[in-house]
């Protein structure tokens, strides 16, 4: 006897004759990251160490600001959860008031993409210089050497002593 595999459980069809499903519809994987919402206020709140109603403030003054279902409820990421924790740290330990974790936050953000678009960039100019690099290549490649024959100059030691005609 056979042992089902499928880790979701029985499809349509298993166990018939032949061990064919009758359900043709594609498996769909999810890929979960530090970006995704899958946090409720209650789960966010307890992961982080704070009240729901401080989250629910926090957003209210952009401070971290989760993701919306279709019904307006709040989503809170892995990375929303790290930074609650971190607003929680600077106002706690640090002594900074909410405005001014608010402007941390936002110059922050600022340097990252500030650092996005430098690496942007330098891989842009690395690109450049190595297409430049090619067509010179190619140009001195297409040189026509028989056309121009090339000599080396020999150096010689002689002196020569210029007199002008009397």
């Amino acid at each position: 006897m056979q042992m089902n595999q499928d880790p979701i459980g029985p499809g349509l069809g298993e166990g018939l004759p032949g061990g064919t499903r009758r359900s043709s519809a594609p498996r769909v994987s999810y890929q979960l990251t530090e970006e995704t919402p899958v946090y409720v206020i209650s789960v966010a709140a307890e992961l982080s160490g704070l009240h729901p109603q401080t989250l629910r403030q926090y957003d209210r003054l952009g401070l971290v600001c989760p993701d919306r279902t279709a019904g307006r409820g709040r989503r809170y990421s892995a990375r929303d959860i790290q930074q609650l924790r971190e607003v929680q740290r600077l106002s706690q330990d640090e002594g900074i008031n909410l405005a001014g974790i608010k402007r941390i936050i936002e110059l922050e953000n600022q340097v990252a993409a500030l650092q996005s678009r430098i690496t942007e960039l330098a891989a842009s100019l690395d690109g450049a210089a190595t297409a430049l690099q090619q067509r010179e290549a190619a140009v001195h490649a297409s040189y026509r050497r028989d056309l121009v024959p090339y000599q080396q100059v020999q150096q010689s030691s002689a002196l020569v002593v210029w007199r002008p005609k009397r």
